[in-house]
Formats: C-alpha cells, sequence, structure tokens
C-alpha cells in the first residue's frame, strides 16, 4: 500500500513539476533570437482575417518563420497569451482593451492605452481605419412591425428572448450595463454562440443578438442594427497589439504590421467578412487577395486577351481558395491536427493511468481515507470541461498544457473508481488461500489481486481515454488545438461541414480507442478472468 500510495505520488509530482516549470517560464526569460513570429487571433471570423493579414505582410516583410496561431478563444485568453509570450501580436480593439483587460472604460484613447500596456511590453498599432463596435440585433421584419429602430425602443419590450454571446454576457460594457442603461429586459437570455445567433433570429429561437457592426452576416440575414442612442458603447478601434521583445526579433514584420494603419474602412472590412462567411473562400486566400490589392499585385490590369486571361486566372485561383469539401477537408484536418489531438489524448490518459491506479489502491486500502480521495476525484469530474481548461490558465498559460492538466484531472475518477471496484470484488475466499500460502501483502498485491481485478481496471482506463477524446476537442477553446480547432471555426461562420471536419475524426478516434481496448481486454486478460458469470 504505501508503495502505492508513493508510486501515485511521485508521478503526480512529476507531471505536475514538468508542467509548472515550463508554464512559470516567463516570455522575457526566453531567448532573443527565438526564431518565428506567432500571430493569434479570437474565435470570430474579423478576427481571423486581420491575423491573416499580419501573416500575410509579415512573410512580405521577409520574415521566414510566421504562423497563425487560430482562435485561441475569447480576449481575457489571448491577452494572457501575449502577455506571457505565448503568441507575438494578435488585433484588438480600443473599446475592449480598456473595458476588459485595463478595467477603465473612460480609458480608451490611445495615448492612455499605451501608457498604461508599456510597462506590461505590449505596444499598439495606430488604428486600421475603421470601428468595430458592439450593437443589438433584430430582424427586419420584427423592427418593422414593431417600429424598432434605437435602443431605447427596447425598453417596454419585456417578450422579447435574447440570444448573447457568453463575453457580451460577462463584460462590463457588455449586456448587463447595458440593459441597466437603458432598461431592458433580463428575464429571456440565453447564452449562445456568436456564430449561431444569425441562424437563431432567421428560424425565430430568438429576437435580439448581439452583433458587431461589420458582420458581414446582418445584410445576409436582413437585420436591423439598432442605434445606441445613450451612446453606451464606447470607441472599438481596431489595432494591432504587440509585444516590445518582437519589434526588437522581427522589426520589419512589426513595421510591415504597424503600416497596416488607416488601411480598412467599415466597408472593406464587411466585403472581407463575407467573403469568408458568405461566399466560403478561405481566411487565408482572403487575407492574401487584400495584400495583393492593397500593394498593386492585383490582375485586371491589362487589355484584350490579356485581360481575359487575368479574369480566367483570377476565377480559377478563387475556385481553388474555396474551404474543401467535406471529404477532403477531414483528411487533411486527421493530418494537420491529429497529432495535437493524439498527444493531448496519450499523454494525459498515460498520467492518470500512472497516478489513478495506485491511489485505487491506496483508496481500497484504507477506507476513511478512501473516501477522501473518490469524493474528490468525483467533485473534480462535475466541474465543466471548458471551466477546467480555463482554471488552469493563469497557472500554465494558454495551450498545450493546461489542456493537459485538466484532461489528467478528468480522467482520473474513471480509473480510481474501477480500480476500487476491482480489488472490492475480489472473492475472500481468494485473499485467504493467499495469506494461508504465507504471501506477503506486496506479492499478493501483484500475484493475485490486481491480475483478478484487471479487467474492472482496464474497462476504468478505457472509459477515462474515451472521455479524454471527447474532452480534447475543447482544448481547442484556449489555443491546444486538436479535432476542436475546425469545431470551434465551424460554430463560428455556422458551417457544418467545418464543424462535421473535426466531429468525425474525433468520434473516429473513440471508435478506435474502443478497439484497441477491446484487443487489449482478449489479449492481456488471463482467459479464465473473460468468462462470463454463469461460466466461472
Amino acid at each position: 500500500m504505501r508503495l502505492a500510495v508513493l508510486a501515485a505520488l511521485v508521478a503526480l509530482a512529476a507531471m505536475l513539476a514538468g508542467l509548472a516549470r515550463v508554464g512559470s517560464a516567463r516570455a522575457d526569460e526566453r531567448p532573443r533570437d527565438r526564431p518565428g513570429l506567432r500571430i493569434g487571433s479570437k474565435r470570430f471570423t474579423e478576427s481571423y482575417i486581420l491575423a491573416d493579414i499580419a501573416v500575410s505582410v509579415a512573410l512580405a516583410a521577409g520574415e521566414a518563420d510566421v504562423s497563425h496561431e487560430e482562435g485561441l478563444g475569447g480576449t481575457a485568453i489571448v491577452f494572457r497569451a501575449l502577455e506571457e509570450g505565448s503568441i507575438d501580436a494578435y488585433p484588438e480593439y480600443t473599446g475592449t482593451l480598456a473595458e476588459a483587460i485595463l478595467h477603465a472604460p473612460a480609458s480608451s484613447d490611445l495615448p492612455t492605452l499605451r501608457q498604461a500596456l508599456a510597462p506590461r511590453g505590449i505596444e499598439i498599432s495606430d488604428p486600421l481605419g475603421f470601428d468595430n463596435t458592439y450593437a443589438l440585433a433584430v430582424s427586419g421584419a420584427l423592427a418593422a412591425q414593431r417600429h424598432f429602430t434605437n435602443l431605447s425602443d427596447l425598453a417596454g419590450a419585456r417578450d422579447l428572448r435574447l440570444g448573447l454571446s457568453p463575453e457580451f454576457l460577462g463584460r462590463s460594457d457588455g449586456f448587463p450595463a447595458l440593459a441597466a442603461r437603458y432598461g431592458l429586459s433580463t428575464a429571456s437570455v440565453q447564452a449562445m454562440d456568436h456564430g449561431l445567433a444569425y441562424e437563431a433570429i432567421a428560424r425565430g429561437s430568438i429576437d435580439v443578438a448581439d452583433a458587431y457592426s461589420t458582420d458581414a452576416k446582418i445584410a445576409r440575414y436582413g437585420l436591423t442594427l439598432l442605434a445606441d442612442d445613450r451612446h453606451f458603447f464606447p470607441s472599438y478601434q481596431a489595432v494591432y497589439l504587440y509585444r516590445s521583445d518582437a519589434a526588437r526579433r522581427a522589426p520589419k514584420a512589426i513595421a510591415a504590421i504597424r503600416a497596416l494603419a488607416g488601411t480598412m474602412d467599415r466597408a472593406s472590412i464587411a466585403a472581407l467578412n463575407a467573403e469568408v462567411e458568405i461566399d466560403g473562400r478561405t481566411f487565408t486566400s482572403v487575407a492574401d487577395e487584400f495584400i495583393r490589392v492593397r500593394t498593386g499585385g492585383a490582375g485586371g490590369q491589362g487589355s484584350g486577351s490579356d485581360a481575359s486571361d487575368a479574369s480566367e486566372a483570377s476565377e480559377a485561383s478563387e475556385a481553388s481558395e474555396k474551404r474543401p469539401a467535406l471529404g477532403p477537408g477531414i483528411l487533411t484536418t486527421i493530418r494537420t491536427e491529429g497529432p495535437r489531438h493524439l498527444t493531448l489524448v496519450g499523454v494525459s490518459s498515460f498520467f492518470a493511468t500512472l497516478v489513478g491506479v495506485p491511489l485505487g489502491i491506496f483508496a481500497q486500502r484504507s477506507r476513511r481515507i478512501g473516501r477522501v480521495v473518490v469524493g474528490a476525484t468525483s467533485v473534480l469530474q462535475t466541474i465543466p470541461a471548458l471551466a477546467l481548461l480555463c482554471f488552469f490558465i493563469p497557472l500554465l498559460g494558454t495551450g498545450t498544457k493546461p489542456a493537459l492538466l485538466a484532461l489528467f484531472v478528468y480522467g482520473l475518477l474513471p480509473i480510481v473508481r474501477n480500480t476500487v471496484a476491482g480489488l472490492d470484488g475480489i472473492a475472500p475466499a481468494l485473499r485467504e488461500s493467499a495469506l494461508a500460502l504465507g504471501l506477503g501483502p506486496w506479492t499478493r498485491l501483484v500475484r493475485i489481486e490486481l491480475p483478478l481485478a484487471s479487467r474492472t481496471i482496464l474497462a476504468g482506463i478505457r472509459t477515462s481515454t474515451v472521455i479524454a477524446v471527447g474532452g480534447a476537442t475543447l482544448a481547442a477553446f484556449i489555443g491546444a488545438g486538436g479535432f476542436g480547432a475546425p469545431i470551434t471555426t465551424g460554430l463560428n461562420l455556422d458551417d457544418t461541414n467545418l464543424i462535421l471536419e473535426g466531429a468525425i475524426p474525433a468520434a473516429l478516434l473513440a471508435v478506435l480507442v474502443e478497439g484497441v481496448f477491446t484487443l487489449f481486454d482478449r489479449t492481456l486478460i488471463p482467459k479464465g478472468l473473460r468468462l462470463p458469470p454463469a461460466a466461472s
């Protein structure tokens, strides 16, 4: 029993020490010559596009190694990634920065923001040229029927159903303060992913959604934006945030990103959003075309047959830049995100087994402490997976490390509980026979008890691993990648094919895991232990 406890503690300490050591290394401590420039983005269309535009100009400026860390999550998570050095730059909005990060809504002017961020080693570009403010949207039919034009018009409408994004519900410049300013009803409010809200309005499931003023789907769904007649929302000028050490490490690339200031207006960014959300083009192709047009590299300058050839080439290029069909998309996802997903599942399941089995042995030997162990792991299992992922961000930052730790914690309960159940299920006569033979505690455990309980323990490990396969899809919400990456993007774009590109590989992996453990059951478990109870 002591060896079992020692093994569990050593394994747990090794995992936590490794993660904490990596997670606590501040970006300032990394070598100044660290190669590569990493551009992050939030989990909505415009942020993806602006990040890809930054990647394009950085590459054009001669930076050889530039990557886009897609859809890292909401504002707090992405800013945390920038602050800790997981990314080097990302697109942001001045009002969001003042409200959600600095918690100083009156300080959204650039000089004040720059002064506040300088001690953190973060700098801000000049505005890109457009303001993407929050707004509330209703269907055009409802606006005409009930004469809704301003937010004040909603004050007396107690029957409206609101579907609002979780971030908008939780921000200081979000719905609670907006409702207080305008006297809006909070009786029928539900949290809903931003990418799904417009479809919900079209189906009639909700009446009001929060929107960004540059959303392409506003026109597509015939929505009406209600005017902020009491001037609640601050200015949300689009800018790039970047680390000071990144500007020193890659001065030409950061200068190229800064040079994007003033190059976009609301109409142009809305058109880019539409090309992705409505026309089905990829983020990268839209960003590359924007840069080609801006630098004068676009076609269409010739005449006659040259112009015709350029037009045909442009149409062929545009066709090739569409998002792939479902089949090829699934293969691409497996190739690009499969290794990340397998790493998350394999590493977390390995450590959960390494810690969970000894903990289960200890819990079975000591009933009083065992109840505490099983109870603690049960409580951890009740925490929502996404909340558990975010809980470890302050300790380990964003990305793979907090995801591994969260999946490890989530995988403990089935293993601990099944280990206890398997050892409890051993017939007393078998224990007495082992004692009669004069076997010591360790020998009885290794040679008698664990083999007899092995099938139940293996079932717990299998359950834990399957849970990890599903839970790892949520890791994409904090920038860990995996099969959840296309799912999060698909939710934002309301693209069923993209969602399936992540969901189908995850389901196939779960089936594969079941098959592998079935094979283990047939090959590793002694044949006599696999007989049905009636035949034993």
